[in-house]
């Protein structure tokens, strides 16, 4: 099950038996529209703070991907989620209302790899049968907390990244139809010393490598083994240094094959500068848009590798270089999948 000194297989096979997908009226306007379960027309909810909004989203998508299964919610023997707020607490108030047993967890913009990663352990391992793994966001909450109050109107340089306001969740289980999660490679901490906030893209890219690079040897695979390989939220400029690097350790990735999901969710035009970020920002885009592509037979091998950022307020006003990062899993279909 250990291979390597990162990477765990699964066996057993944990299956995604169904998913939720939740966004907000910028994601609405995007370009996969269509691959959300639910879209919210104002940030607000009809809540009193952004947080509390973020919290509803994220009952949302569970509440989703549980009616889209065949079990009920008393079946589900734990929740594995977590944000980037401040204690998690719109994930765990969101936990209160489940009233599922649970995991709540911290890995900036990798939670939602990191929590997908942790539950098909579990499941793997015989320790549940099934298991709610999740991720939220929420541009508002997020800028409020690491930036300025969105009413500050502050500009930003052409490195910054927009915070996705959604939240994406994946019911996991021991058995039933639908893709499975593979493998999974657990990322190390990768500091290149950036401290601008504003340039989370650069700073996460050797984060993102390191782990892909890690995932092929410990697996024994090369890039051709999977059809995409789907980052979390590298944006233009992460993207573009970590493809400069992958080529530099001898990593064939054609670039057609490399996709970002920060680089996905918007269409062109909306003003996200260098692309979109936040925890829903993999977890919606992988549980929605690339799923269903699974869904259709499109894709037959994803590695998702989810980046995160693991800076706060408080480091960066310290002035501390900002700690990365990635953790990839790969999902897969068909009888081939190993």
């Amino acid at each position: 099950m250990l291979v390597g000194h990162q990477t765990w297989t699964f066996e057993n096979r944990p299956t995604i038996i169904s998913t939720g997908t939740v966004g907000g009226p910028f994601e609405a306007n995007g370009s996969i529209p269509n691959d959300f379960d639910i879209l919210h027309d104002d940030m607000w909810l009809q809540q009193d703070s952004f947080e509390k909004a973020q919290q509803m989203m994220m009952e949302e998508a569970c509440q989703v991907a549980i009616k889209k299964s065949a079990i009920e919610k008393e079946q589900v023997q734990f929740f594995i989620s977590g944000d980037l707020i401040n204690q998690i607490t719109p994930t765990s108030f969101a936990a209160k209302t489940m009233s599922i047993p649970y995991l709540g967890i911290f890995s900036a913009c990798a939670t939602s790899a990191q929590s997908l990663a942790l539950a098909a352990f579990f499941i793997n391992g015989n320790g549940a049968n099934y298991i709610l793994s999740g991720a939220s966001s929420h541009n508002a909450a997020a800028e409020k907390q690491f930036r300025y109050p969105t009413e500050y109107g502050g500009q930003k340089p052409p490195t910054a990244q927009w915070t996705v306001t959604g939240a994406g969740c994946a019911l996991v289980a021991k058995m039933g139809q639908g893709p499975a999660v593979t493998s999974a490679t657990i990322g190390k901490i990768v500091d290149m010393g950036i401290t601008d906030p504003f340039n989370m893209g650069g700073a996460m890219a050797a984060a993102a490598v390191n782990t892909i690079e890690t995932h092929f040897k410990e697996r024994n695979v090369d890039p051709s083994y999977y059809d995409l390989i789907v980052t979390g939220d590298l944006g233009h400029i992460g993207r573009e240094v970590s493809l400069d690097l992958l080529k530099e350790r001898g990593l064939p990735i054609q670039e057609q094959q490399y996709v970002d999901c920060g680089l996905t969710i918007y269409r062109e035009g909306q003003p996200v500068l260098a692309g979109a970020s936040g925890p829903a920002c993999s977890a919606i885009v992988t549980y929605g848009h690339f799923l269903k592509k699974m869904e259709k037979g499109e894709i037959k091998r994803l590695l998702m590798v989810a980046t995160g950022s693991l800076h706060s307020p408080l480091s960066v006003q310290q002035g501390d270089p900002i700690p990365c990062i990635a953790h990839a899993v790969s999902i897969e279909t068909g009888s081939d999948r190993i």
